[in-house]
């Protein structure tokens, strides 16, 4: 079993192996659990959402072409989920603020409470408010920007693996991340952080 490739696996779960989806599962549930936790900053729900995308992609193993990498589908679907997640936070935050403020207005801490580290936190004051900043920048993005930012600069894909999971083409990617940093240094910049944020995403 170890020694069949994806694609292997993946066509023997199409035919209704439940051992070679589990196969594939146990493969790449860290990188997405990874991904999911980049996307939303919270392993709770980062948790879920990762459980989700292997659920749903067992379901519809049948319609897997086998055109793209397994792996590949499983990037697309969690990605999906996880936006709809982030969609759905914010909806039910703007629905929060609404009745917050017409009691207090939110501190900075409540501001931030939604975008804790998705591994190591910040342990000084300084190093939390810019990552607490850098979290907010993230979050002021297009969901394509982004999405493309989370998966090359934090997440390590290339860009043709990139362009694959989100159906773009390669320079439609470079184009998004050069987007996408330049608009996290301006936001950045604009708090007083210089361009230090955008070396935390993928360097210079």
């Amino acid at each position: 079993m170890g020694e069949l490739t994806d694609r292997e696996l993946a066509d023997r779960a199409r035919t209704g192996d439940r051992q070679a989806f589990g196969e594939l599962v146990r493969r790449h549930q860290p990188r997405i659990h990874r991904l999911a936790t980049h996307m939303l900053r919270d392993p709770a729900e980062a948790e879920d959402v990762a459980q989700e995308a292997f659920i749903r992609a067992y379901r519809a193993i049948a319609r897997f072409d086998g055109r793209s990498e397994p792996y590949t589908w499983f990037y697309r679907i969690t990605v999906n989920l996880s936006l709809n997640a982030l969609r759905s936070r914010k909806s039910q935050r703007k629905t929060s603020e609404a009745f917050d403020e017409l009691e207090s207005p939110r501190s900075l801490t409540d501001a931030t409470s939604q975008a804790p580290s998705p591994s190591d936190p910040p342990v000084d004051a300084a190093s939390r408010q810019l990552y607490e900043a850098l979290a907010q920048g993230i979050d002021e993005l297009s969901d394509t920007l982004r999405t493309t930012l989370v998966l090359v600069c934090i997440d390590g894909r290339s860009h043709e693996e990139t362009a694959a999971i989100l159906g773009a083409p390669e320079g439609t990617i470079a184009w998004r991340v050069h987007e996408a940093r330049r608009k996290l240094r301006e936001y950045m910049a604009d708090r007083g952080f210089g361009g230090d944020g955008d070396g935390k995403v993928g360097g210079p």
